[in-house]
């Protein structure tokens, strides 16, 4: 971890993009030379804090603010690094961090309107370029970011009050730019969307059929849930893709199966839904497999086989480099799935003794590491853990954890967004 010091994005450069390295290192000495201003901004009029936390020894508090009127004498509003043109610029700012963007934004208007316009982060999807961060709420209202690449704890602005909203079930889905929590307002579905981009939250568009309880992930900026159950509690088979890009709602086929409960990832391009409760009493063992290209369900048996229980959390699963990992709670295991023999193979034990329903445990795919993240043991007072491990054929887990912080409740939702 590189801490407070700005840092291209690790990549291999073949010996032929001298030029590439070239403007890389003109960038890194760019965001060098804004570090020495007196203060930091993120977007002007968009205050957040970043704590950087070592381990309990010391903490650093930053509070960003508006210094818009230092404007280095290399920066154009148009060309952005005047030395190297508008698309030089544009390459390696891409290259850079997305914990550096903030920085940028408050060089001139040419800098603040790119970041803002989201044209980074296509190019940077579009390049294969990606910095996963990790957005979990352990109060309600309150959200917060992990940046595993600068270790620092990001606090998102609070959203806005709604006594309804926070008594009610939520679910949380990350996509593009983009944080979306679904939850309820009185008897209507709502969303609240929070946009990296602006730093604030606004109203999200609904689904054309509004659910909760449903089964979600997301590739790009594109993102599908499928089950759950509607207003009037009826579970529900449909499903639907969501366009960050374009803030809209598509219906796709419905699946062979009604479910809430249940769980999705994106593996091998297609679209899995795993698990869930047919009923309020009936476990469902199956899984079902969604071709993006053909349209079309497939039913898997016993793909979900002794994940979960019927009082239990959802199927606890994620992908990493196209291998689909379960977190068993009640074993305490982690798990692979063998798609050839439809089987789960137990790998080793999870980092720490959880809950053995699986409320208030979170285990996402960050990149190419598997991150559990535990609440605290006791209610009322503890601490919040992530661990991390990066999967290796035939070798058990190996947990390091990468952070902690004190908190009196534990995980309610959790996502992690790649961009």
């Amino acid at each position: 971890m590189l801490e407070g010091h700005s840092w291209l994005i690790s990549r291999a450069l073949p010996s032929s993009c001298e030029q590439e390295s070239k403007l890389a290192y003109m960038t890194n000495h760019l965001l060098d030379r804004t570090r020495n201003r007196k203060s930091l901004d993120i977007l002007p009029g968009d205050p957040v804090e970043v704590v950087n936390k070592d381990w309990g020894r010391r903490i650093k508090t930053v509070k960003f603010s508006d210094s818009s009127k230092c404007n280095p004498d290399c920066l154009d509003s148009n060309n952005l690094i005047s030395p190297i043109g508008r698309d030089n610029s544009i390459s390696c700012l891409m290259r850079c961090s997305r914990s550096d963007y903030g920085v940028l934004a408050s060089l001139n208007s040419g800098f603040r309107s790119l970041i803002r316009s989201g044209e980074l982060y296509r190019l940077r999807r579009l390049n294969a370029i990606t910095e996963h961060w990790i957005y979990f709420s352990c109060n309600v209202n309150e959200w917060e970011s992990y940046d595993p690449y600068c270790a620092r704890w990001i606090s998102l602005p609070r959203m806005t009050h709604n006594e309804c909203f926070m008594c009610t079930d939520k679910e949380s889905l990350a996509v593009g730019t983009e944080l979306l929590v679904f939850g309820k307002e009185e008897i209507a579905h709502i969303v609240r969307r929070y946009s990296i981009l602006t730093n604030s939250w606004s109203h999200g568009v609904t689904m054309n059929s509004p659910r909760c309880l449903f089964g979600s992930a997301s590739v790009g900026e594109k993102a599908i849930v499928a089950g759950g159950i509607d207003a009037h509690c009826n579970i529900l088979s449909s499903a639907e893709l969501y366009n960050s890009e374009t803030q809209t709602w598509t219906t796709l086929p419905s699946m062979n199966i009604p479910r809430k409960m249940c769980s999705g990832v994106f593996m091998d391009k297609k679209f899995y839904v795993i698990g869930g409760m047919a009923s309020n009493t009936e476990l469902l063992t199956c899984g079902e497999e969604f071709d993006l290209e053909k349209g079309t369900w497939r039913l898997i048996p016993n793909m979900s086989s002794g994940l979960n229980g019927a009082r239990g959390a959802p199927p606890l699963v994620a992908v990493v480099n196209d291998e689909l990992f379960a977190a068993h709670y009640l074993h305490q295991e982690v798990r692979k799935y063998d798609k050839q023999n439809n089987i789960w193979i137990t790998l080793g034990r999870l980092p720490r003794p959880v809950s053995k329903n699986g409320w208030g445990l979170a285990f996402r795919a960050c990149g190419e590491q598997l991150v559990v993240i535990c609440g605290p043991r006791t209610l009322g007072g503890g601490v919040i853990e992530l661990h991390s491990w990066i999967p290796k054929e035939g070798q058990p887990p190996v947990w390091n954890m990468i952070a902690r912080k004190q908190s009196g409740s534990f995980v309610y939702n959790c996502a992690v967004m790649g961009c």
